[in-house]
């Protein structure tokens, strides 16, 4: 009997069947413009030998003002045809489909020769769009649809045509960006005319035995946006004019409202695709913050949806359906949402990965490979760096000992899951726990390691983490002063009136910690309350009219740093302004520039700039200090002392800020390479 009946069933398309339920969802990964096809292949192939029905590559742009970076791939050539070739035979030979992306951006396209039904900029590019004459827009049409026949020609099994996050064809759908007065504008008819034209025109040029996915926006989250009945009226005439089936978009980029963060509750917008369930006849794909075989399952069980789109769950683990269909969900690494390999690169312009698994997008040159000689390898750190070396260690045959000072794994893992909002961290820690013990590591947990200890190894890895830094505060020493770790471990009592010395990445997640009592991540009602979400079918956009309605804050947290710059500037690429947004509903007051001067029984006493102006009391019952952290080095240190050769790696190597994605792919690579 299979562990998932809904999940692991196939779905007939008539003229082809997918052997599951499961899609990997499109990721710009940036692989297709390194130019390195074998490398390309070798990242959709993996995932295809892992069991994923069909896949999407990542957005492939029909014409060079459409491409959402300049340089961005598509198929403009024979050689590019060529090229994709290499991709599509490599999936196929691994048992797997795929369907290639075409995205059009529009006015997200980041040049200067981007293109819009009309000339209004977009807030997250600096570049006005050009508003295209009706040439322009038959330009459009074209190239997309040229762009889906070379698709064929390259042996794709289909295509999916973006129509949804705010791109190119969003853009002519709402009168947020389209102010026309043309046959494209004013009217929804006239507004969903440029869609529609391209699903009638694709599917007569590539034929009926082919996929073609419209990527329906099934709530835009942003100012006039799509009403319920637009969606429906627009899904309807998608299936006339000859979509497969019709995938699942949430929000435009733009939009003020996290979608795919971890802070996101799983599965929070299968509701809105259950909505459309029953007004057509194709089958439809629901999507974003789905990351388990259990959810999944309930999903499709609940009659969400015919399938389920999960992208970055297949960085995190390209073998997630395999591994479900025998029986071994617990040993899928989880995709916790965290952005910061994944959509922090790509909108950075860099290479794709996952904090998880850093071999996602470098499946070519950080190879796994067995031992030719095994080794006794010493680990001392049971945090992300020390875990990932171990397990990577102990995966190639090297008999591995993991040394903690803790009586449990997980390091400063264990600080991060207990914030509101980083639930998916528990899961980590689980998955951790799973694989050590199948691994065969032996564990020294409880033990503070010594260079005795060591004597007998033939490498010994460095991963005791960090210590927190000393900010030298006159007063810190006050029975008002606490530490992050002691806070957040729950051992000690904080005040009504809280002062957080350090704005970084642990300070934000302190005063979330300190600010709310029931995190909304677990509730789905909640969350969506919190951010403004309503129904689609009562308000248009899916926006609610009062706005967000956070729950009262616990505590009244002030939030300081010494840099004179805006706080959380260095956070995350893609999730820093949901942090910040988070805590400015809670009413956090955030302070940058100050010195801190001293600490008593009234609070935090600060100043601003070298000539110590407006100095002022932070009124405070608790100072927590979250000021930076130093390498622990003790033990790496008096081991090199004693002429041993050691590792050093994670916070004990760098400990500018808690990093776990430079951490694992530290510790990884280190141990692929004894």
């Amino acid at each position: 009997m299979s562990h998932y009946p809904h999940l692991l069933a196939p779905l007939d398309l008539g003229f082809t069947t997918l052997k599951n339920r499961v899609l990997m969802g499109s990721m710009h990964t940036g692989l297709e413009e390194t130019g390195d096809w074998n490398r390309v292949a070798e990242f959709y192939a993996t995932r295809a030998r892992g069991g994923v029905a069909l896949m999407v590559t990542g957005g492939m742009a029909p014409n060079p003002e459409g491409g959402f970076l300049p340089g961005a791939a598509g198929l403009y050539t024979d050689t590019d045809i060529a090229n994709h070739r290499i991709v599509t035979d490599r999936v196929h030979d691994a048992g797997g489909k795929i369907a290639m992306q075409i995205l059009h951006a529009g006015r997200y396209a980041y040049g200067p020769k981007c293109v819009a039904p009309s000339a209004i900029k977009s807030p997250i590019s600096p570049f006005p769009p050009q508003e295209l004459g009706e040439d322009g827009i038959e330009k459009q049409i074209n190239d997309i649809v040229t762009a889906a026949t070379r698709a064929r020609a390259a042996g794709y099994d289909g295509v999916e045509v973006m129509g949804s996050e705010g791109y190119f064809i969003n853009q002519f759908l709402v009168t947020h960006t389209n102010k026309r007065t043309d046959r494209w504008g004013g009217s929804y008819e006239n507004r969903m005319r440029l869609p529609v034209e391209i699903m009638r025109r694709v599917r007569a040029a590539v034929g009926a035995d082919f996929i073609v996915i419209y990527r329906l926006s099934m709530i835009d989250l942003i100012p006039n946006g799509s009403t319920w009945e637009e969606v429906v009226q627009l899904a309807k005439a998608m299936e006339a004019a000859g979509a497969s089936i019709l995938n699942t978009g949430i929000g435009w980029h733009e939009a003020r409202i996290p979608t795919i963060a971890t802070s996101v509750p799983r599965r929070a917008f299968a509701w809105v695709t259950r909505k459309l369930m029953g007004e057509v006849s194709i089958p439809i794909i629901t999507s974003n913050r789905i990351n388990t075989p259990d959810v999944a399952e309930q999903v499709l069980a609940e009659g969400c949806a015919d399938m389920v789109s999960m992208a970055r769950p297949f960085l995190a683990d390209p073998d997630f359906v395999a591994k479900a269909a025998a029986g071994k969900s617990a040993e899928i690494a989880p995709c916790i949402a965290c952005n910061q390999a994944c959509l922090d690169h790509t909108f950075s312009g860099k290479l794709s990965s996952c904090l998880v698994n850093p071999r996602a997008c470098h499946e070519t040159e950080l190879r796994v490979a067995p031992a030719t000689t095994r080794k006794t390898i010493a680990v001392i750190g049971a945090g992300p760096a020390g875990l990932s070396a171990a397990l990577t260690a102990a995966e190639r045959g090297h008999d591995v000992t993991l040394f903690d000072k803790s009586d449990r794994i997980g390091g400063q893992l264990n600080l991060a899951k207990q914030v509101p909002g980083k639930e998916e961290f528990w899961g980590l820690v689980d998955y951790y726990d799973t694989m050590v013990a199948k691994t065969g590591i032996t564990l020294a947990l409880g033990k503070v390691a010594t260079p005795d200890d060591l004597a007998g190894f033939d490498e010994i890895i460095i991963a005791t983490g960090v210590l927190p830094r000393d900010p030298g505060i006159p007063g810190q020493d006050g029975p008002n002063v606490v530490s992050y770790i002691d806070v957040l471990r729950g051992d000690v009592q904080v005040g009504e009136k809280v002062a957080i010395i350090g704005a970084g990445g642990i300070g934000f997640d302190v005063a979330e910690f300190l600010v709310t009592e029931h995190s909304p991540t677990d509730h789905l009602p909640d969350w969506l309350q919190e951010w403004g979400v309503g129904d689609p079918a009562d308000v248009r956009g899916g926006l609610r009219t009062e706005g967000p309605q956070p729950d009262a804050p616990v505590r009244q947290v002030t939030l300081l740093q010494r840099k004179a710059e805006k706080l959380g500037k260095r956070l995350g690429k893609t999730t820093g302004w949901i942090h910040r947004a988070g805590l400015q509903m809670k009413n956090v007051q955030m302070i940058g520039g100050v010195n801190y001067d001293r600490i008593d029984a009234q609070g935090l006493h600060v100043s601003h700039g070298a000539d110590r102006s407006d100095p002022k009391v932070i009124a405070a019952d608790t100072i927590v200090l979250c000021a930076g952290q130093l390498p622990e080095r003790s033990l790496a240190d008096q081991l090199i002392a004693a002429g041993r050769t050691v590792h050093i790696i994670g916070g004990a190597d760098v400990a500018a800020e808690l990093d776990a994605k430079r951490a694992i792919d530290q510790g990884t690579r280190l141990a692929a390479a004894l």
